[in-house]
């Protein structure tokens, strides 16, 4: 932390914030547990904590694990239509120059879809099923007795059901920038595998935000062309600039003070992401995923969370 500005009171209390974390009971790298915990262990050992850890027999006995390919596709669903983020680089809900650019929600057959992944047709853009809004349950019901409905012994430390279940699939070069979510997340991967980049929500200080324009990629029928389309009307997108796998530390120089553990989930295992944690993820191509959402709860720890948001962006302004 020897880019800690003396001059500048206010930034000693938030660094240290982020030391003592790391001194008292961060870990330096995500832990693996044989089998789920039990209810009471998840809350209190890892919940309350707002700690991380992987299972690596997680979900091996869902019959999806051994269903879910391309071929089960195709015989499940033919010509059933979905909706497909398309982007020219991978990137969707990302930062481009002064754009947050958002993906192009393109309307496909499932069956075409899994042409483009298993390479049997050509496609111009990286293409990704990533919509977020329970689409397990609201686009395909059909496959949900292929897996767990809820997750019983999280449902029971929570005291409530999953607030969505969300189906992931897509290549290899699609990739989740750098963001945060105000969820309990558990990710289980089917078959490939996912890289998760993590940072704690005490490293606040060091992750840089900021105001970008709306706006969406869309591909020109007639040329191939891509292009940025200017979302306007709509409200500026606070969103982070930082790329963890190539961080601009001259741009951002506070972003090489954050505490980044890296974990690789392979099929079979789970993640559970703490609510607030800063993630940014990468898979291996045609990795077929699903997460369930818990909405935190609003406490004391989402208090402490938003002063020391504010707190961080009072120090940005100076």
């Amino acid at each position: 932390m020897d880019r800690l500005d003396q001059n500048v009171p206010i930034k000693l209390p938030l660094y240290e914030l982020a030391q003592n974390t790391r001194e008292l009971y961060l870990p330096t790298d995500v832990q693996t547990l044989d089998k789920p915990p039990s209810p009471l262990v998840f809350l209190r050992d890892w919940v309350n904590r707002n700690v991380p850890f992987k299972v690596h027999d997680a979900c091996k006995h869902w019959p999806a694990f051994s269903k879910w390919n391309p071929d089960y596709f195709r015989s499940m669903f033919s010509d059933k239509e979905l909706s497909v983020a398309v982007t020219p680089n991978g990137y969707a809900d990302a930062v481009l120059g002064n754009n947050f650019v958002m993906p192009e929600e393109r309307k496909m057959a499932f069956s075409h879809f899994l042409d483009i992944i298993d390479k049997k047709v050509e496609a111009n853009g990286v293409f990704y099923i990533q919509k977020q809004n329970s689409n397990l349950t609201e686009e395909f019901p059909e496959l949900l007795g292929d897996v767990d409905a809820d997750i019983g012994w999280a449902t029971e430390a929570f005291g409530k059901r999953p607030d969505a279940v969300n189906f992931w699939m897509g290549e290899e070069q699609a990739i989740s920038s750098l963001h945060k979510d105000p969820y309990e997340n558990l990710y289980y991967v089917i078959s490939g595998s996912k890289t998760f980049t993590l940072i704690p929500p005490t490293d606040r200080p060091f992750i840089p935000y900021k105001n970008y324009q709306p706006a969406e990629y869309h591909e020109d029928s007639a040329t191939g062309k891509w292009e940025v389309v200017t979302k306007h009307g709509l409200d500026q997108v606070p969103w982070i600039p930082v790329d963890p796998l190539n961080p601009d530390v001259e741009r951002f120089p506070q972003y090489a003070d954050a505490n980044v553990v890296t974990v690789t989930v392979n099929a079979g295992e789970m993640l559970y992401l703490p609510s607030l944690w800063f993630h940014h993820v990468m898979q291996s191509h045609g990795c077929i995923a699903v997460n369930y959402w818990y909405d935190m709860d609003y406490d004391m720890k989402y208090c402490y969370y938003e002063l020391l948001n504010s707190l961080t962006q009072t120090l940005e302004e100076l």
